[in-house]
């Protein structure tokens, strides 16, 4: 109950000063988060006409808990990993993708895949799903949003019943139990999409839009780096670049207007994206920042305890014991990153989420825990 109560208290925070303080130079948002009327000149007969007022009538009218997509990732050697944060993270009322990219080796995929199909709550509940299709993922490249974007319609071509979506690594865990996070969310808008961002100026401007890369996960069949051109480029003048954090929390609505992109905004964006260093920390970001539809809805979070040397490099710090007491008190419901079966994440299991090697406990589990079984 503490835990769901602090998360509670920080999101609310998060919404009232993510919309208060999104950058975007002069332009403040406003805490009316959807106040879509019908346009004028449309008459009702464009499909955004229809996004709005989806938006309008779906965003507060849900009264039960809502329900979660995530896409787990991970890479060579993350099997077991990401096995721990599914257990972790699962809930019968969610939805659950898991994705190994193309390095690790074919026996590790399918021993993943082996580990679903013989889970006896997975077979029956039948809300977790192994991609088949294994894709090169190249770090800060244009493949990890191909890859993101692959799951999020997969999710939307089965017409499964969820509200957001979240993406998570093998190196990220929760911190509540899956209860304390549905109950939490039940209580806020379905419209608002938790996006940590920022608008990108001055001489970031240069250092990052100018230069051109090139993905090889795009063509070729083994990883490598991200190719540096010798070609600059010119700073777009149609949409605002911006960046943030990689680790997101979409909408339905928003991330299925990236899929189908009937304004055809967010597949313009990605093809500039394509070529930008870091795409992963500014696809969605830019896409939401510059479309009216749902600027409004994002809050400045991502949901995430991250620790970061100062002044900040490269990657963040790897988590241990000695950062416990600053990931509780963070109230976020998940960190990263995490190296592997680290003791922090025993005492994560044990005092947060109640578990040893088993789901975490919640009202779905209606079994008995006399003698140490699980009641899940």
């Amino acid at each position: 109950f503490f835990a769901s109560l602090l998360v509670s208290i920080t999101l609310f925070m998060a919404a009232i000063f993510g919309l208060y303080s999104s950058s975007y130079g002069g332009d403040q948002l406003q805490f009316d988060i959807i106040s879509f009327g019908k346009s004028e000149d449309s008459g009702g007969y464009f499909v955004e006409s229809d996004l709005k007022r989806s938006l309008d009538t779906n965003g507060d009218s849900k009264t039960e808990a809502p329900r979660l997509a995530y896409l787990i990732s991970g890479t060579k050697g993350d099997s077991q990993r990401m096995m721990r944060t599914l257990q972790a993270v699962y809930h019968p009322r969610n939805q659950y993708i898991l994705h190994m990219d193309l390095e690790a080796p074919p026996r590790e995929r399918l021993d993943l895949t082996m580990s679903v199909k013989n889970d006896p709550t997975f077979r029956e509940v039948e809300n977790v799903r192994v991609m088949a299709q294994s894709n090169l993922v190249t770090y800060k490249g244009p493949t990890m949003i191909a890859c993101t974007l692959q799951a999020i319609a997969i999710l939307l071509k089965e017409s499964l019943n969820w509200d957001w979506f979240i993406n998570l690594s093998a190196s990220d865990y929760p911190l509540i139990t899956q209860d304390d996070l549905l109950h939490v969310f039940s209580n806020l808008s379905r419209n608002l999409n938790f996006i940590e961002h920022t608008q990108i100026h001055g001489w970031k401007l240069n250092q990052r839009a100018k230069p051109i890369i090139v993905d090889p996960g795009l063509y070729l069949s083994k990883k490598s780096d991200l190719a540096l051109t010798t070609q600059r480029r010119s700073l777009p003048t149609s949409f605002k670049l911006f960046t943030g954090s990689a680790w997101v929390m979409l909408t339905q609505s928003f991330v299925e207007y990236c899929i189908w992109g009937w304004d055809n905004h967010p597949r313009t964006i990605l093809m500039y994206y394509t070529n930008f260093i870091s795409s992963p920390e500014g696809y969605f970001h830019t896409v939401i920042c510059n479309t009216e539809e749902f600027h409004n809805t994002a809050i400045n979070h991502d949901l995430h305890y991250i620790a970061w040397d100062n002044p900040p490099r490269q990657h963040p710090r790897i988590l241990s014991i000695k950062d416990f007491h600053k990931m509780v008190n963070s109230s976020a419901p998940f960190a990263r990153k995490f190296p592997k079966d680290d003791p922090v994440l025993d005492k994560i299991d044990k005092e947060l989420l109640g578990r040893t090697n088993r789901f975490a406990p919640g009202a779905w589990c209606i079994g008995s825990s006399d003698g140490g079984a699980d009641p899940c």
